[in-house]
């Protein structure tokens, strides 16, 4: 059995998790600080506040996703481990580092959009909406490395 390619797979399926996740709880860890301030002031925008708060927790689900789809395609729940090539694990690596970089990045700056939406959510609560189509904007560039990484996790020549 291959296990430098496992490894290199498993490497990659476990920066998609971890990096994606330390992102959203970066941004979201910024984006509670400000809600609760703003909470604290006025305990009726908790709603609106608490929605811009998790968008960025998307990027950690999506890394998340492609780590357990990268251990699907290593057959790790079936009790024992699909052979897999050196290159195959370089593959499903380099697959999953769309998602990990992407993820780490844009929830961090998700956060920090969040934050100015709930500042504007302090200020004008009726204008809330609009805060959340900014934050939610960043959420594309994590969209599309999601979906890069969803895809090649799944190129056939990576077993």
């Amino acid at each position: 059995m291959e296990y430098l390619g496992i490894a290199l797979a498993l490497a990659g399926a476990a920066l998609a998790v971890g990096l994606s996740g330390a992102g959203s709880s970066i941004g979201v860890a910024n984006a509670g600080k400000a809600a609760a301030g703003v909470t604290a002031e006025d305990p009726d925008k908790f709603m609106k506040c608490l929605i811009l708060q998790l968008l960025p927790a998307t990027q950690g689900i999506y890394g998340f996703i492609v780590g357990f789809l990268s251990l699907i395609k290593l057959d790790m729940f079936s009790g024992s481990l699909t052979a897999i090539s050196t290159a195959g694990g370089m593959g499903i690596f380099f697959a999953c580092l769309p998602i990990a970089i992407g993820g780490l990045m844009s929830a961090i700056h998700q956060g920090k959009v969040a934050v100015s939406a709930i500042g504007l959510v302090a200020k004008r609560p009726e204008e809330s909406t609009k805060g959340m189509l900014m934050t939610a904007m960043v959420e594309t560039y994590a969209l599309l490395a999601f979906l890069i990484s969803f895809l090649a996790v799944f190129i056939p020549q990576w077993a």
